[in-house]
Order: structure tokens, then sequence, then C-alpha cells
């Protein structure tokens, strides 16, 4: 059963880890503050200032109203579209099919020049890229897995790759002479080399993202920490979107799910939500990542749940099907009958836990691997290299 969120806002009777120089959020060009200020501490271990409101359509002057002066980099005309795309890649005959096996989901925070828990160095990052396509692993996005479209040539596995907490480590712009580049040095820019070199490696991964948190955690930077103005927020939103990425929320500020009451939690996922949906106008995020992988008191509020703006009394409403864990291993296949997305366990990349993992997966014989027929679901025979088929 598949949901989309509904950033619907209902209008009622009269009327929505940085370095150390991270300012508060409530400093933000784009961000009014509705509730008192508190601190939460995100996983990269720098504080994360909030909460702090973000409006209900673009702030003047914010990259959803204003190109900012610089131009951004063209991508496809409609995200949507793209993310539909055919996977592509080259069979590998030498892996016999199991399309009920288990499927990897990497979770990374910072792409930087050092290796830590919740860091990972730039050439290491691209060694995980390079190790993940010679062993026939392809990207796809979750909404790939959630949807069965896992349309992938025979002999290859699908993994999925999710990034934490919208750092610019992860995506960071240089102005060049009034027009925009990615950062070759960002993880998104070592991404988009790699591919130039391998056509077959497709634009999908999960960005889970902060939007009111402080300016090294704010839509991949705020306000001048590492060179990223205030007003390119939006803007990186929208073009990972436009370029086959997948959005995903990860509350307003990193807040401790666990520590807050009902009302509280929603207003983290909701008022997120919204700020997502400000960035690229009706996008349908299916995900949430939990904060250091805290739920909340009341479970079902990770995935469904709704806040009303005390100023203009407008809602807005959330309503997605995938729940992120902070770790836990890889997940089941979706044609599993214990396929369950509403807790989506991940595989933190630290060390070498990308090679370990296929090691055991394909050692056990329990790795996804496609048939190439996308109207049958495939599966080694018990005990044989043969394969069995059963129909979608």
């Amino acid at each position: 059963m598949y949901r989309s969120v509904l950033v619907s806002i209902i209008v009622f009777a009269s009327a929505c880890k940085g370095g150390a120089n991270a300012a508060s959020a409530a400093n933000s060009n784009n961000t009014v503050s509705d509730t008192p200020v508190a601190t939460q501490t995100s996983d990269t271990g720098a504080v994360v200032a909030g909460p702090t409101s973000t409006t209900e359509r673009p702030a003047q002057g914010s990259a959803a109203s204003s190109a900012g002066g610089a131009s951004a980099p063209a991508g496809p005309t409609d995200a949507r579209d793209a993310s539909k795309s055919t996977i592509s890649g080259t069979p590998n005959p030498n892996r016999v099919p199991n399309e009920m096996g288990r499927i990897m989901v990497l979770e990374y925070h910072l792409i930087t020049d050092h290796n830590s828990a919740y860091a990972r160095e730039r050439s290491q990052f691209r060694k995980d890229l390079e190790l993940l396509y010679d062993r026939g692993y392809r990207p796809v996005n979750m909404s790939d897995v959630l949807d069965k479209k896992l349309n992938l040539p025979r002999g290859l596995s699908p993994v999925v790759f999710v990034f934490d907490d919208a750092s610019p480590e992860q995506f960071r712009y240089i102005d060049n002479n009034g027009k925009l580049e990615i950062d070759p040095t960002s993880g998104l820019g070592i991404w988009l080399d790699f591919k130039k070199s391998h056509s077959d490696w497709d634009n999908k991964a999960v960005y889970c993202l902060l939007s009111g948190a402080s300016a090294g955690h704010n839509f991949f930077g705020d306000r001048g920490i590492q060179g990223q103005k205030s007003n390119w927020r939006f803007q990186k939103v929208k073009w990972l979107a436009d370029n086959g990425f997948e959005l995903c929320d990860h509350t307003l500020w990193h807040a401790q799910l666990s520590k807050y009451p009902d009302a509280f939690v929603q207003e983290q996922i909701a008022r997120n939500a919204l700020a997502i949906d400000s960035a690229v106008p009706g996008y349908k995020i299916r995900s949430m990542a939990l904060p250091q992988g805290l739920w909340p008191k009341n479970r079902a509020l990770a995935s469904k749940g709704s806040w009303t703006n005390p100023k203009t009394g407008k809602t807005v409403s959330y309503d997605w099907p995938v729940v992120f864990e902070v770790a836990g291993g890889p997940m089941r296949s979706p044609y599993d009958p214990a396929f369950n997305p509403g807790s989506t366990p991940r595989i933190q990349v630290i060390g070498n836990a990308i090679e370990a993992m296929i090691k055991k997966l394909e050692g056990n014989g329990n790795a996804y691997i496609s048939d190439g027929n996308p109207s049958v679901v495939a599966r080694p025979a018990a005990g044989t290299t043969t394969t069995a088929a059963t129909k979608h």
C-alpha cells in the first residue's frame, strides 16, 4: 500500500551539523520564529539550532522567488518524469537472480576530508561508488522500491543511497562570475563526475532534508557558511528534484522526537514538509528519516499527522509510507510479505561496511539480484543454481 505526502493547505474560517561558525536558524532570511528557541544535536555532532518556522510561500529574495543573480545549472524540466526513467545497465549473467533477496539502504552524512562515524572522506566515497558499480549494484530511489519498479538488467542489484542532514558537504555551489556550478569536491560533485564515466549510474538517491536547522544543515548551507548564500537554498532542493533525485523529510531542525509531545512532533515534520513543498511545489514526499533513529512516543506520528499554524489557521498534513531507521541492516525485498517500509532499516557507511555487507549477502545467497524480466519475481530454486520464477 502506497501513500503520498499530503502537503495540503486547508483554509479555515478566516483566512504555515555544521561547523563552529554555524548560527541560529532564527536569523535565516527564509524563516520566521513561531515558537520558543531550543537546541538539538544532529547526527554529525554539531549543534543544530531551532525550532524556527519556515514560511508558507517562498520568502522575498529566496531561491524559489529569485535566482539571486546567479544562474543555476540546467536540468530536466520535470523531476517526476526524470524519476520514472528506466534504469539502465549492462547485464551480468554470472549472478543468479533472486528478487526475494535483501536490498542495501546506505546511510551517509558528511562527505568531507576525513572518515568518522558521521563523515566519509571524499576519495573513500568515490571508492564506495566504484566498489558497488564493479560488483553489479546500481542506484535506485526508495520510490522505485515502493512501486516495484526495479527495472534492472539481469544480474544487477539495486542499492538505495540516503543522505541525511542537508549539509554543504553533500551539495555545495560555487559562484563562477554569476554562473552557479556544483562544487566537484562536494558529495554531489563526486557523484556527477563518477556518472560521466559510468553512463548507467543513474541520478537516484534520497536526500533527507532539514530546513530550519543551523546554517550548516539548512537546505545545504545558509548565511554564508562554506560560501553558501541563503537564496541558493530552495534552488538546490529544486535542482535535485528536477534531476531525478528523491526528497525526504528529516524534521525541521533535527529534534529528538522521543522527547516531545505529539503536537510538537507533528509541527517538526509538517513544517519541514511545507518548506520542501515551497521549494518544489506539488512534490510528493514519500519518506522521512528519524533524527538519531528516535521514534516519537506515538510512533504513528512519524508517518502521518498534521499541524495548524496558529497565526494563519492553515493546516499542513503529511502522510507517507516510508520511515527510515538509523541502522538495522539491509531491507527486505518489496516482494517479501514481511516488507515493512514504515520501519526501513539502513546501513551506516563506516569503515568497510559496504564490502562486508556485500560479502555477507552474496555469501549466503540473500542479495536481491534482478532477472531482467519485470513480469516475474525470480528466486533461486532450493539447492540448485537454476532460477524459479513467479508472476508479479
